[in-house]
C-alpha cells in the first residue's frame, strides 16, 4: 500500500490536548487520524454527529436581541439582565 503525507493545521494547545489523550488511548496522533480516515470512508459520513454551539443558534440570538432593546430602552434593570 502506498503512503502519503497529509499536513494539518490547528491550535498548539488542541494538538497538545489531543495527543495527551491519544497517547493515554495507546496510539499517536497518525494513528488517530488514520482510524478517523477509515471511518469516514467506510460509513461515507462524519462518524459522528456535528452542531454548532447552541449559544448562537437563531432563537436564542433572537432572545439576546431583545434583551439587549430592552436594556437600551431601559426596561430593564441591572438585576434583571443578570436573571435573564
Amino acid at each position: 500500500m502506498a503512503r502519503t503525507t497529509v499536513t494539518i493545521r490547528m491550535d498548539k494547545g488542541l494538538k497538545e490536548q489531543v495527543e495527551m489523550l491519544f497517547s493515554d488511548m495507546g496510539m499517536n496522533m497518525t494513528t488517530a487520524f488514520t482510524v478517523f480516515a477509515k471511518a469516514v470512508a467506510r460509513k461515507g459520513k462524519i462518524p459522528f454527529e456535528v452542531e454548532s454551539d447552541p449559544f448562537y443558534s437563531e432563537s436564542n440570538m433572537k432572545v439576546l436581541r431583545e434583551s439587549i432593546k430592552q436594556a437600551d430602552e431601559g426596561k430593564l434593570t441591572p438585576h434583571e439582565l443578570i436573571e435573564v
